[in-house]
């Protein structure tokens, strides 16, 4: 059949192959009474039985043959006895086989299904059915029918099958009546409707424009749209305001719903004491930093015992190794071992890592467990490779499962806390304010806390200002390495970030070293020069591995040198196209064999095996692999992943893409050997030094920056740093100061 051609099939369901009760992706057989069709798509709440009209085009699956793809479908119950019998012997309700059902079909026919939803007392007529028994099944009936008709009820407002099956587990049986009170509803966490699709549906209704009802979701969308930009909170005139602008409801109104919002604990509302302005926090937010805050305190309060003659335990690692440790790496050491806690922060070349590996060696020796954990899979390992101990993924490290909806539950908190006498984590500008929460609800009392990161570095993705929070408030012991030692002086690509990030201008004029600016006029000539020195140049002169050993990071996702055309560039320049090797189509996105690929989304589901034969699943946000092998017999696509192999279906990997070059801010938590920089003019937001150094620190052994020498300028001249609001800092002070 021709692929493009849309067909309409009409018919019983014979039976169903498959199905994903969480989204509702079903394989199904229909009986058009001249052939039997298999059909593919999402197609919640269908039964064998029913009487579906299928709508699609025709596709040939390598294994299975010709289907029917499905974009959209309608049914309704069967009304023939014939079809009936099928309906309850296919085990629709719950209970019923096929004897049953035939008993029943008998005694009521055509009727049958009427029965069961309206008169289910007259079912005891049937051998075997007590009325405990029917009015369970009519419940069931209810339930089934229920959804259907919440289905055809959604169609009207173009809301997808799969979003449905969300609706129905969030709102049950009620959802329609609910959707009709209040179209606001769909907005909520679990449903995850925008705010704009809700208020369409609202217009659809008829619903007032100032309703209160538009007004507290409106509020609560604004605050769930600021997370994304780092806020855990914000000032509530701010927050009103932008109310205001966005929904055209007049600022007395808006005043009123929040001060109710606040009152009913819909959202929750705290007044900084520095300037008496106020915040309001989604709960969420408001419970997670008032809870690590407190933690900390207590952590404070009650610290772990001290362990004795550190100076003597000092001087014998640096006679053992023959080390010579600066004061403030002493410090660092003393504090750690003394207090309790310690927030330990430098750039690079400062002697992290080395003050870290003697402060783990003297919690061992003194016979205490120590764990370390880092945000992401690749600093976990790198944190491995520098000390010599295992280090986790924080997620790993606090036991995560996850629901239906795809939100982490961690089996490490109040009540199975994590069984170490200390923890170290690294990269702690990465960690957000949930996931704080999170380490911190699992953080057994006794235990010390090692916090490792830059505080120049980017801030976390998610929600809050962590490390910055931390620093800020003062009340914890830090020490911040300065010193940038002797070894590392020699590298162009230390003292330049160093110079950068005091906003000096970096040494570029150096041949020798490992730090480099390659001057191009052009766009296009920016970006020949990147392909030139990933394919050829880094490789002949260094023996670089364009996929393993070189990366291209830039500012931005879009333009001619944003990830997407580079990513482009790069897979024909150093992966082209081969007969001997297998590429699939993904969302207009070519992934060959061979191709260095990143994982952008969280995904635990995911299969994979190490090379030492240990199993697991979950790959995460950030991971860079290689796609080894892309089988379309049975629709499988392998990557290698540092030491394990993870094996993908089609639909897992939509969130996998050319990674080749990256974006900056994806960079966070990796090093790479080799690292290219292209100097433009992205996106002026985009621009300034944060940013670059973050970019520059990821390089460890080589760094090329490739373009305008004045882009350089003016980044390193503009020390724009985001502003983020949020709750820590002032509730660990709040908390010190009341004592």
């Amino acid at each position: 059949m021709n692929n493009n051609t849309i067909y309409e099939v009409t018919g019983l369901i014979d039976s169903i192959v498959f199905r994903n009760e969480t989204n509702g992706y079903t394989v199904l057989n229909i009986d058009t009474d001249d052939e039997l069709i298999c059909a593919v798509g999402t197609m919640p709440g269908v039964e064998v039985g029913d009487e579906i009209k299928a709508t699609g085009v025709f596709k040939t699956h390598p294994t299975y043959g010709e289907q029917l793809s499905v974009s959209y479908f309608e049914r309704c119950a069967p009304t023939s006895s014939a079809a009936i019998l099928k309906y309850l012997s296919s085990r629709a309700i719950k209970g019923v086989g096929p004897r049953m059902a035939a008993r029943i079909v008998e005694e009521f026919g055509e009727d049958t299904l009427e029965v069961i939803e309206k008169s289910p007392e007259l079912l005891t007529r049937v051998k075997g059915i007590s009325l405990e028994k029917a009015k369970s099944m009519s419940e069931e009936l209810k339930k089934t029918f229920g959804f259907r008709e919440l289905l055809l009820y959604l169609q009207k407002y173009d809301i997808a099958p799969e979003e449905a099956v969300r609706i129905w587990k969030h709102l049950g049986i009620n959802a329609e009546k609910l959707i009709e009170e209040n179209p606001y509803i769909l907005c909520e966490d679990g449903i995850n409707i925008s705010f704009q699709r809700a208020d369409k549906i609202a217009v659809m209704q008829d619903k007032a424009s100032d309703s209160d009802l538009r007004t507290r979701a409106a509020i609560v969308h604004i605050l769930n749209h600021n997370t994304a930009n780092g806020h855990t909170c914000l000032p509530k005139d701010k927050l009103a305001q932008t109310c205001v602008s966005f929904t055209g409801t007049e600022r007395e109104k808006v005043d009123s719903v929040l001060e109710q919002m606040i009152t009913d604990s819909s959202l929750f509302s705290d007044t900084r004491e520095s300037d008496s302005r106020e915040f309001v926090f989604l709960p969420v937010y408001h419970r997670a930093e008032t809870y690590a805050a407190a933690r900390l305190q207590m952590l404070l309060r009650f610290p772990p015992q001290t362990i004795s003659d550190i100076e003597g335990k000092i001087e014998a690692i640096e006679e053992s190794e023959n080390i010579k440790y600066a004061d403030l790496q002493k410090e660092a050491i003393s504090k750690a071992l003394t207090k309790g806690t310690l927030i330990l922060t430098g750039g690079p070349g400062t002697g992290k890592t080395t003050t870290l590996n003697a402060i783990i060696k003297i919690l061992k020796d003194n016979g205490e467990k120590v764990f370390l954990a880092a945000p992401t899979g690749r600093a976990a390992q790198r944190m491995s490779e520098l000390t010599g101990c295992e280090a986790k993924t924080i997620h790993r490290l606090l036991e995560v499962e996850w629901t239906s909806n795809d939100r982490p539950v961690f089996k490490r908190n109040e009540q199975n806390t994590l069984s170490c006498d200390a923890l170290i984590l690294d990269e702690v500008s990465m960690i957000d304010s949930i996931l704080l929460d999170s380490v911190m609800r699992a953080f057994p009392l006794g235990c010390r806390l090692i916090l490792v990161g830059d505080s120049d570095q980017l801030p976390s993705v998610g929600a809050g200002n962590v490390l910055g929070d931390l620093i800020a408030s003062g009340i914890l012991p830090t020490v911040t390495l300065n010193e940038i030692f002797r070894q590392s002086m020699q590298s162009l690509i230390v003292t330049n970030a160093h110079k950068i990030n005091k906003g000096e201008l970096p040494v570029i004029d150096i041949k020798n070293n490992d730090f480099f600016f390659l001057k191009c006029s052009s766009n296009q000539v920016m970006s020949d020069t990147i392909i030139e020195l990933c394919k050829n140049r880094l490789p002949r002169t260094y023996g670089y591995s364009p996929t393993e050993e070189i990366q291209v990071l830039t500012p931005s996702r879009k333009g001619d040198l944003g990830t997407a055309e580079l990513n482009k560039a790069l897979q024909e320049a150093i992966n082209p196209p081969s007969p001997e090797k297998t590429e699939i189509i993904i969302n207009q996105r070519i992934l060959r064999e061979g191709d260095k690929v990143m994982q952008y989304k969280n995904n635990y589901n995911i299969p994979w095996t190490r090379d030492d034969g240990a199993i697991g699943e979950g790959i995460f946000n950030g991971d860079i692999g290689i796609l080894l092998e892309v089988s379309k017999s049975n629709q499988k696509i392998k990557i290698r992943f540092d030491d394990k192999i993870a094996t993908y279906t089609y639909d897992d990997i939509i969130d996998v893409d050319l990674a080749y070059c990256s974006t900056i801010h994806k960079s966070q938590g990796n090093e790479f050997e080799a690292v290219i920089i292209p100097m433009y003019n992205s996106p002026p937001q985009l621009l300034y030094r944060n940013l670059l150094y973050t970019a520059v620190t990821r390089a460890k052994k080589l760094l090329i920056l490739v373009g305008k020498p004045e882009i350089m300028e003016r980044m390193v001249n503009n020390n724009k740093r985001t502003l983020r609001y949020s709750g820590l800092k002032e509730f660990l002070l709040r908390g010190v100061e009341s004592e």
